[in-house]
C-alpha cells in the first residue's frame, strides 16, 4: 500500500499545564513547569490521530523515534499546542515534523517517526513476549 498521499498532512494536540503534567509532578524534574514527557505526549498524540484517521481499520501506527528539543518553559494554567506535519514517507515509515508552542511562542521542535503496523499482529506479537 501507499501512504504518499499523507506526505503535507498536519494535525495539532493541545492541553493546559496542570499539576498533574508539570516536571515535578512526573518525575523529570523538580519544578513547576510542563514536562518534557508531557510534551512528548501531547506531540505522539497530534501524530497518532493523524495517522489513524487515514487508515484502514485493520492497521495503525507506533512511535519509533523521537529527536525533540524542550526550549523553553510554560507555567501552570497555560495552554500548550504541538503542531505535526508529515514531511517524508518511505514504505511504512512516516516522518513528522514537530513544532509546540503556547502563548509566548516557541517552547520545542524537532522530527518525530511512526510506523504502520497490523493491529492484530502487533498485539499478538507483544502478548507473546
Amino acid at each position: 500500500m501507499n501512504y504518499e498521499n499523507l506526505i503535507g498532512m498536519t494535525n495539532a494536540a493541545e492541553e493546559f499545564v496542570t499539576e498533574k503534567n508539570m516536571a515535578v509532578a512526573l518525575g523529570s524534574g523538580s519544578l513547576k513547569v510542563f514536562a518534557t514527557p508531557a510534551l512528548i505526549r501531547l506531540i505522539e498524540r497530534a501524530a497518532a490521530e493523524l495517522v489513524e484517521k487515514n487508515l484502514p481499520r485493520e492497521l495503525t501506527s507506533v512511535g519509533i523515534a523521537l529527536n525533540v528539543r524542550h526550549t523553553a518553559p510554560t507555567p501552570l494554567g497555560m495552554k500548550v499546542r504541538a503542531e505535526v506535519k508529515i514531511i517524508s514517507v518511505d514504505g511504512r515509515k512516516i516522518i513528522f515534523e514537530v513544532t509546540a508552542s503556547d502563548a509566548r511562542g516557541e517552547i520545542g521542535r524537532g522530527i518525530h517517526e511512526r510506523f504502520i503496523v497490523d493491529r492484530e499482529k502487533f498485539q499478538r506479537k507483544a502478548d507473546a513476549k
